[in-house]
């Protein structure tokens, strides 16, 4: 029966012969091209339609992990069709796929635990009290303009660039509230500092997380890459600041506590990152580990929370409700369940479907294209540019799982731009996204194109930077 429906799909999927697909001599089933296979042409139709629906979902209301984890499924069921079929061997299959899901699994777990500790700061009350101090202090337009942008900065290479976005653009409408102009200009603004900030720091993004759980990149060298960040932030700003009025608004009254143990579980987030870190770099561990084992600490100091505010408390509005009560009270497992499990969730297909497409020999035919026909630099560079298109997280992916011969310095680049690529476009990264969501109507598509000329400048001068002051690891 086995043999029978092998059979069947081959005769449906196998539009080539089976001379099409080469293999090198020594390398056996890793080293095979399927790329112009029946069963690659499928998995690629695939990939290409859920991705179309992953980039629609804004308008058809449909979450982005639903269609690249059942991509993600049928193109491993093709792969393994595909070594048995040509080579009789579908175990190679699996020892592929269980690469790809404990790359997976040390990425996820790492983030999970990020998530947590930033709901955890938000229900605390952190950020808002944050906002709160802004929007009182009376600040002129253009002051909050260039105070946000640089808050935005340098927030997001430790919490994560959409999280910094969101608040800061809060700020941003809270004081500007009845000058859309300002609101728009502002908002493009924040989307390139958060980018930028996120660039220098393994924290700030899910590619620089994944370039430096990968060990091409350690952590004290990510600050290699602060100046080249900063101007791509501040060439675009200081020339849309032109158009940013100089007036007063008038003060809002925003008096915002942070609750009880906010600053410890800022202390606490911190001396996680620092055990990450300290895992990975002097005990060859993964950071996840790190990071979990903070996770750990924060539930037990969230249980220490629990008992001396009493069973109920003032909730905030960053609680989950708890159906039975009335009230609602504080429980760690609430700030873990408020995770973004959509984005954890599109990580899983979209890490798989990349996976998949490079069992069938997809990756090394690109890799041959942008990295021997273009060389690096230009591959790097176009990098950035897909970003602003495609989510920078399959290109990065991609990128890794090619794993091109590189310098030091190449691999510093392709940090760079993947990182601030999509601030080329509002909807080329997270940021850009979902202010389009919150300002709506005001920071729109055409607002910001409008300004990626300016933008396109900043990341052509960043990459420029670069290559002069880190020219000795190129």
């Amino acid at each position: 029966m086995k043999k029978l429906m092998l059979g069947m799909l081959g005769g449906l999927f196998v539009v080539f012969d089976a001379a099409t697909v080469q293999a090198a001599t020594a390398g056996g089933p890793q080293a095979v091209d399927m790329t112009m296979s029946g069963y690659g042409l499928a998995a690629l139709i695939l990939f290409i339609l859920a991705y179309i629906l992953v980039i629609l979902e804004e308008n058809l209301h449909l979450r982005k992990s639903k269609p690249v984890m059942v991509a993600a499924g049928i193109i491993w069921i093709l792969v393994a069709l595909a070594y048995e079929h040509y080579y009789g061997d579908s175990t190679q299959a699996e020892h592929l796929v269980r690469h790809n899901i404990l790359e997976y699994a040390e990425l996820m777990l790492f983030l999970l635990a990020a998530m947590t500790y930033i709901n955890t700061m938000e229900e605390r009350d952190v950020f808002n009290a944050l906002r709160g101090w802004l929007v009182s202090r009376g600040f002129s337009l253009r002051m909050v303009y260039w105070l946000t942008g640089l808050l935005a900065f340098f927030i997001s290479p430790v919490a994560d660039n959409l999280t910094t976005a969101l608040l800061m653009a809060a700020v941003v409408m809270a004081v500007g509230g009845d000058k859309p102009a300002f609101i728009g200009v502002a908002c493009i603004n924040i989307v390139v500092a958060a980018n930028a900030g996120g660039a220098f720091s393994p924290f700030g993004d899910i590619t620089t997380l994944m370039v430096w759980q990968k060990g091409l990149v350690e952590f004290i060298e990510f600050f290699d890459l602060f100046v080249p960040s900063l101007v791509n932030w501040v060439v675009p700003a200081a020339i849309m600041s032109v158009v940013v009025p100089k007036e007063q608004p008038t003060p809002l009254e925003a008096e915002i506590r942070v609750k009880k143990g906010g600053f410890v579980v800022i202390g606490l987030f911190l001396g996680t990152i620092a055990l990450a870190v300290s895992f990975h770099q002097f005990l060859h561990l993964p950071p996840m580990l790190g990071m979990m084992t903070g996770l750990g600490v924060l539930k037990l100091y969230g249980y220490y929370l629990s008992r001396v505010e009493g069973r109920l408390y003032e909730p905030s509005s960053a609680d989950v409700v708890l159906e039975d009560e009335g009230a609602k009270r504080f429980d760690i497992f609430n700030q873990v369940a408020r995770a973004e499990w959509d984005t954890l969730l599109f990580f899983y297909g979209v890490i798989l479907c990349v996976g998949g497409l490079g069992a069938l020999g997809y990756l090394a035919l690109v890799s041959e294209l942008m990295y021997t026909d273009l060389g690096p630099t230009w591959a790097n560079t176009l990098v950035g540019i897909l970003s602003a298109i495609v989510d920078n997280i399959p290109v990065m992916f991609a990128v890794l799982t090619m794993n091109p011969d590189m310098s030091h310095g190449q691999w510093l680049l392709v940090t760079l731009t993947a990182g601030v690529g999509g601030s080329l476009l509002s909807i080329g990264s997270a940021a850009g996204v979902a202010l389009m969501g919150q300002a709506r109507g005001i920071y729109t598509f055409f607002t910001h194109l409008k300004w990626s000329w300016a933008i396109a400048l900043g990341y052509a001068l960043s990459i420029l930077t670069h290559l002069w002051i880190n020219k000795s690891l190129m």
